[in-house]
């Protein structure tokens, strides 16, 4: 099931040809550089360097870190190529020399000179060493153990260049694990952030408290599909398990020998529920519950007693002794307040503390729990929640609700990592392909990943220091599988990778799709489930400029030829080629295809138009959507298009959180409006409800409006509400439409307190 990942899967983009010569049996090398993450400095040369059976590894015998990169580099040439090289401390021609040298780059950096004798690779240290390793494979092609001749000289723009994964809500054996380190490794990431207790599973064994194993790694069934799929439904299925400190000191010094440091998550003191399923004695009100079987956020979470927190301190003691790194993630998110505010003990404590409320209460809990690691040489790392109600003195912030909480920190002089749902939640959806598998929802493609800045414009120039890097996110509620994980990341993962290291000047995305192809090409060769919607035609559907309604048309790789109709006949490779945005004046279905010497390539596009009175019409909001959920522009709700019944977050919604929808439409001239249809997204599982009302008020001048109807009551039966409000035949050239929120989430429900997302699509004027 598992590949051996020394295998080299990154082959180069361009033929490679050979061809003997009689004469002086030389081979022709038609050289490709298709290395990921792009390095700072690459100047290709003329021709390559060919390892052979004769061909050594060089290195200084007495440093036992490079020996130990020798070894790596030895076994993954022996594995692609089957040749099985000396590994020498003699310097000579026909030799791969890993070498310690001082120069000016950061411990990661190195400098990889390729000639056609020889390779030298040095660094001041050995990760730097492992970096270029990295280079050297991705230089060789797959069939023939050649490396193209070039001068390198790189480093990594940011210090931290993390991946995370969850098992907690599903896990995965250590085999995959080890798989998924290859895979940071192969691209230069230094950080494995490794997500391990949850509501849904206790992950690791720790051998004080049995019960963790017993009770808290397994719950009894699972969801089955979308949590927002009504009625809900389980499996039935007990489910669960755990790593046992041996497992955990493998993994560990897996990745410590690719270079690769591992942070373990222990979340508290919320997505508690697991372990107080063991040990209902630290919840405040020491009443049983059961692991939890479906997603979400939980009321039940630790209480802030002095019993608690000799609990955590045990654990931790253990966790110190399996992951030797310098950072312990806390979680810190998403921590109801309900069971603090009903805690008799919890006010007392807030009185004796001097805390102003229950935000104040959960710093006090960071920080006692910050003063414990801290004793031990430990710092603490967290989600953008410990920001609230005071941060920890020396706590680092990984920012997920945007990147204001990361720039908030670092002006605070505290260090950040930003991994926004924007940019780098990779269990989103990253096409708008109704077939995709389940996500928990948002849309990500490869590109938005890829244009991600984690560098604040806005931040103080003498705090940019505090911004210490990026990472990817992986929750796997509904990824259950080894296959599902890399269908996720792949490859998405590789465009965060650049992004982390690359210098932000020489970063471009036309340039990173040509050299993606001929790795997701290895990956699918290799046996591993890619995302291949390189392509895929993708749309951008402009609208609400008054100008009508047009498509752009594209894909990821500019190598094929987009091919449409407009008839709603099937594409193929006689249809109209696209060369510029096409306008959409009547309604009917588009049909797109690439085509590659007229045949068809990835997935084709088809988009259904109902050009109705106030499509493609100029549109303005009061309140403008939030940035992850208006990838579609202002005039999506008014560009003829349905958006996606299956989930929420296709370009074809927009999404408020805090505020009402309020749009005022211009017809353009007065016309007559008998009817207007509404479509909302009902999905209370992610915090998102119908609106409680909507208005409509008309105006010939666009300053003066005067009511013309109400909906008062929306069902909210379902995921999708379409509603509509009929009118009596009202001649208007001003629409002003008020969409008003469902306003804060009642207690006892997913996300209560906070305000409720409004999820808005189509508006159809008849």
């Amino acid at each position: 099931m598992f590949r051996n990942l020394f295998i080299p899967i990154i082959f180069t983009s361009l033929a490679i040809l050979f061809s003997a010569c009689q004469e002086n049996n030389t081979v022709e090398f038609d050289p490709s550089y298709d290395i990921i993450p792009l390095p700072a400095q690459m100047e290709k040369q003329e021709g390559f360097f060919t390892i052979s059976t004769d061909t050594k590894i060089v290195t200084a015998t007495d440093n036992e870190a490079l020996a130990s990169l020798a070894g790596y580099l030895k076994e993954a040439i022996k594995t692609s190529y089957s040749l099985d090289l000396e590994v020498s401390g003699n310097p000579a021609e026909n030799s791969i020399i890993l070498g310690i040298s001082e120069n000016e780059l950061n411990s990661e950096g190195y400098i990889l000179e390729v000639k056609t004798n020889g390779i030298n690779l040095s660094s001041k240290e050995p990760a730097g060493v492992f970096r270029g390793i990295q280079s050297i494979l991705q230089l060789m092609p797959k069939d023939k153990p050649y490396v193209s001749n070039v001068t390198i000289t790189d480093e990594p723009r940011f210090p931290y260049r993390g991946m995370h994964l969850d098992v907690g809500r599903h896990m995965f054996p250590v085999e995959f694990i080890k798989e998924y380190i290859d895979y940071l490794a192969k691209y230069k990431y230094n950080t494995f952030h490794w997500h391990l207790t949850e509501d849904q599973g206790w992950r690791i064994e720790i051998k004080k408290y049995p019960k963790l194993q017993e009770v808290a790694a397994y719950r009894n069934e699972t969801l089955v599909g979308h949590y927002s799929n009504q009625p809900q439904t389980y499996d039935g299925q007990r489910y669960g398990g755990f790593y046992t400190q041996e497992e955990v000191k493998e993994i560990v010094a897996y990745a410590t020998e690719r270079h690769i440091t591992v942070i373990p998550e222990i979340e508290l003191p919320g997505h508690a529920r697991a372990a107080l399923a063991a040990y209902p004695e630290l919840s405040c009100d020491g009443q049983p519950v059961e692991v939890a079987t479906k997603w979400g956020v939980f009321e039940e979470v630790y209480c802030p007693t002095e019993r608690t927190f000799e609990f955590l301190e045990n654990v931790f003691i253990e966790v110190l002794e399996l992951f030797p790194s310098k950072y312990i993630h806390i979680g810190g998110d998403e921590c109801p307040k309900t069971a603090w505010k009903k805690s008799k003990y919890c006010q007392d404590l807030i009185l004796e503390q001097g805390l102003k409320d229950e935000h104040e209460l959960q710093s006090y809990f960071i920080q006692r729990i910050e003063k414990f690691l801290n004793s031990k040489g430990r710092s603490i790392i967290g989600w953008d929640e410990i920001l609230e109600g005071g941060l920890a003195p020396n706590a680092t912030v990984m920012s997920w609700r945007g990147m204001q909480g990361g720039i908030d920190a670092a002006n605070m002089g505290h260090d950040v990592v930003m991994t926004p749902t924007s940019h780098c939640y990779f269990d989103y959806y990253q096409s708008d392909d109704p077939n995709e598998p389940v996500a928990i929802g948002g849309y990500l493609p490869l590109e938005m990943v890829y244009t991600f800045e984690p560098m604040p414009e806005d931040i103080a120039p003498d705090k940019k220091h505090h911004i210490l890097g990026a990472q990817g996110n992986v929750w796997t509620e509904y990824l259950k599988t080894p296959e599902s994980v890399e269908y996720m990341i792949l490859p998405r993962m590789l465009a965060l990778a650049e992004v982390n290291w690359t210098p932000v000047d020489k970063r471009n995305y036309d340039d990173f799709t040509k050299r993606l192809e001929p790795h997701i090409l290895g990956f699918q060769e290799a046996g591993v489930n890619t995302a291949n919607h390189m392509f895929d035609v993708k749309s951008t559907i402009t609208s609400g400029k008054g100008e009508g309604v047009g498509v752009q048309l594209i894909t990821d790789s500019p190598s094929p030829t987009i091919r449409y109709t407009l008839d709603g006949n099937a594409v193929d490779g006689n249809s109209d080629a696209y060369s510029q945005d096409i306008a959409i004046e009547n309604s009917g279905t588009l049909k797109a295809a690439a085509f590659k010497e007229d045949q068809q390539v990835g997935r084709g596009l088809e988009i259904d138009f109902n050009i109705h009175k106030a499509a493609g019409k100029k549109i303005t909001l009061v309140h403008s959507p939030a940035e992850k959920y208006s990838s579609g522009g202002h005039g999506a709700i008014i560009n003829g298009v349905m958006g996606s019944d299956s989930r929420y977050g296709d370009k074809e919604w927009l999404g408020f959180e805090g505020e009402d929808c309020i749009a005022t439409i211009d017809l353009g001239e007065a016309q007559e409006i008998n009817s207007l249809q509404f479509k909302f997204y009902n999905g209370q599982g992610q915090w998102i409800y119908p609106p409680k009302k909507v208005e409509v008020f008309t105006s010939d001048d666009g300053d003066s409006f005067t009511k013309a109807g109400e909906l008062a009551e929306i069902n909210a039966e379902g995921k999708i509400c379409n509603v509509q409000l009929d009118l009596e035949a009202i001649n208007s050239q001003y629409l002003k439409i008020h969409i008003h929120r469902h306003g804060t989430i009642e207690e006892g429900k997913q996300g209560a307190g906070h305000d409720a997302w409004l999820f808005v699509d189509e508006i159809v004027i008849e």
